[in-house]
């Protein structure tokens, strides 16, 4: 049965990655995909991978119709064994309602990967739909790490090292970046909650809770 699959992690997780291979092994055995991405750092109309992998595809638009498109597609002639849709946390609920129809009424599997939660620790509403509708959502087991070694499980917003959290929820950037740009970083929970990003790490103390030690 066709599968709509949503695979999350946070950034630099391995997810664009993935839907390469994903699109290298059925390209590999004669299928062909439907590729979608949205503000890719490669420029419009690609999906890349930190690796230097890229490849062409479908630049989602505000408002696009994902299932109409597809529909105008197949009826020109034109083929799709299975859909990707890269940076799915950019897209609006209703374009993963679409992508749910062209899994339920084309008979595609659709694979939808992205970031569950911004800056802010808050999430996406094209990832919130995807967990509310996916047949499946898996979590990439290549897990980042924060700078201080542990698991990275929340994406942090930079300006010059200095993590802010305000702002508009979609800023376009990357975990690598100029010092003055706006960048994001990988942190572990504690690290996020505290602000603590690796710039501002290494003019403070590691650990700034240690408990007071009293003589006797």
């Amino acid at each position: 049965m066709p599968e709509l699959v949503f695979f999350c992690g946070t950034m630099d997780c391995g997810k664009s990655t993935l839907a390469l291979q994903i699109e290298h092994n059925r390209s590999a055995r004669g299928l062909q995909g439907m590729i979608f991405s949205r503000d890719d750092r490669a420029g419009e109309g690609k999906l890349s991978s930190r690796l230097g992998l890229v490849t062409d595809a479908v630049e989602v638009g505000d408002g696009q119709d994902l299932y109409g498109y597809l529909v105008d597609h197949l009826s020109q002639g034109g083929r799709a064994d299975y859909v990707i849709a890269d940076e799915a946390q950019f897209l609006a609920p209703e374009q993963i309602d679409q992508l749910a129809r062209v899994v339920d009424d084309l008979s595609l599997d659709v694979y939808a990967f992205g970031i569950t939660t911004d800056f802010r620790s808050k999430l996406f509403p094209g990832s919130q739909r995807l967990v509310e509708l996916a047949d499946r959502v898996e979590v990439l087991q290549v897990e980042a790490l924060c700078w201080c070694g542990a698991r990275a499980t929340h994406n942090a917003r930079t300006i010059g090292g200095v993590m802010v959290v305000e702002g508009a929820q979609v800023v376009v950037g990357d975990v690598t970046h100029s010092p003055d740009e706006v960048g994001y970083e990988v942190l572990c929970r504690r690290h996020h909650r505290r602000r603590m990003t690796s710039s501002s790490a290494r003019a403070g103390a590691l650990s700034p809770d240690v408990l007071p030690v009293v003589s006797a």
